[in-house]
């Protein structure tokens, strides 16, 4: 079977300045920093001329922003002070709340798991992923990716298809969606809901290995290891501070806090502000108040417009999430919201978070609270599949409860989840959910 080239899915590494600097154009760019000088001095700098790239580096400060049209607040102080008030909470039973709470675990974990052979949006298009899935009679996806034996040419699975794809699934595979849920779970039993971004940052260094880490979170990691205070540690030559790195870890945050999205908003600030701005931070606060406010409401819809008030009202991500609920509600098919969705945001990386947060909300709305066809259309949708997947599969779990999950899905994980986290590889995927219930009610007392 084929496999992706580990060094091209690897990419984004911050002893590449060469790399960084051309991400941090086009991240310049998308923010409406004029930049054309900078880009044709950067081709006219040899990738290996490490003083010439940091000078230019240092320049970059000097570009010139445009009147772009968006409003976006970078500070976490000023995201904080933007957050809605809403006197929720959970009102069901015990025995309700360690349901739903279980169903986020299994229902993040599984979609996950199904993202994960087909995560990588530079190969994995939408249509790409149709074609594969079409041959092997699994369109719509509403199970596990099958192996086709042979392989058809054209397309490859990532190298975790032995253990990801449908027969196969033997507990679940490690990614660091799930450990990011972990850490925090960790996190807050340590530290409780008053952790400060030091406290994560320290848990980072203590409990994730370098190598595990990705895009934002490896440039700040590596950052903190040199010794960079924050805040500095958070922005210097981090030009991922708005890619979805900060979304993966908002999970937790919600299971902590069910039906008081904005409590769980608040911690996810504090969190995201460790390796993200603007929608960097934006796009965990969403995340967060999603899978929170799904403890409480009727419906995925009435879920998905509660989250949405706790994005900043101009920013690109609260446009691109409304343009998907408009596209929803003026009767557009799947398909054809998520080209939309491709038009609006076409310059941007296959991880970032606006465009993303686009595919997460098509998959909730045309789902319309079904487990498997909610996670199968936001893995079909690609870009990230297997972080956008986990985040649906955390709302649709919370939304059916673990009793009502699919077998199909739940089975195969046999309770037992892989992780990179010191300390927590092959744990019980009921006793994570246990302990998040226990939390919960420390937390509330």
């Amino acid at each position: 079977m084929p496999i992706l080239n580990p060094p091209a899915f690897a990419a984004h590494d911050p002893r590449d300045l060469h790399g960084l600097l051309v991400d941090e154009l086009a991240q310049l760019r998308q923010t409406g920093h004029v930049v054309d000088e900078a880009e044709a001095e950067l081709l006219r700098i040899a990738p290996g001329d490490v003083a010439a790239l940091e000078r230019l580096f240092d320049q970059l400060g000097d570009c010139r922003q445009a009147d772009w049209g968006y409003e976006e607040p970078q500070a976490p102080t000023d995201v904080l002070s933007l957050l809605p008030s809403r006197a929720w909470g959970f009102v069901g039973s015990e025995r309700e709340l360690r349901d739903k709470v279980l169903g986020a675990w299994l229902g993040r974990i599984a979609a996950c798991n199904l993202g994960k052979p087909i995560e990588l949006g530079t190969h994995w298009t939408r249509a790409r992923i149709e074609a594969y899935l079409r041959l092997a009679g699994a369109y719509p996806l509403e199970d596990y990716v099958p192996m086709l034996e042979p392989p058809p040419p054209g397309f490859a699975l990532r190298d975790c298809w032995p253990e990801t794809t449908r027969g196969r699934v033997s507990g679940s595979a490690r990614d660091d969606d799930i450990d990011y849920t972990i850490l925090g779970l960790h996190l807050l039993e340590r530290r409780g809901v008053s952790f400060t971004t030091e406290d994560v940052g320290s848990v980072w260094l203590d409990l994730l290995p370098f190598n595990q880490v990705y895009t934002a979170e490896r440039v700040v990691y590596a950052n903190l290891v040199r010794g960079l205070p924050l805040p500095a540690a958070t922005t210097f030559r981090n030009p991922y501070r708005e890619w979805i790195g900060a979304l993966i870890r908002a999970d937790i945050f919600g299971y902590v806090m069910p039906g008081d999205p904005t409590a769980a908003a608040r911690l996810a600030v504090v969190d995201a502000s460790l390796s993200h701005r603007a929608n960097g931070i934006y796009g965990e606060v969403w995340a967060a108040a999603l899978v929170a406010s799904a403890f409480s409401a009727n419906s995925v819809r009435e879920a998905v417009e509660v989250a949405m008030e706790y994005i900043p009202p101009r920013s690109r991500l609260w446009h691109s999430v409304t343009a998907v609920l408009a596209d929803f509600d003026s009767g557009l098919t799947w398909e054809e919201c998520l080209a939309a969705n491709d038009k609006r945001w076409d310059k941007y990386s296959w991880v970032h978070t606006v465009n993303n947060a686009a595919v997460i909300t098509a998959g909730l709305l045309y789902g319309d609270g079904d487990f498997a066809r909610t996670v199968g259309l936001t893995v079909q949708g690609g870009l990230d599949t297997d972080s956008n997947g986990a985040t649906a599969g955390s709302v649709a779990g919370v939304l059916t409860g673990a009793k009502a999950l699919p077998a199909r899905f739940i089975e195969p994980l046999e309770d037992v989840v892989r992780s990179a986290v010191f300390g927590f590889d092959r744990s019980r995927i009921s006793h994570l959910a246990e302990r998040t219930v226990s939390l919960y009610y420390r937390c509330h007392r």
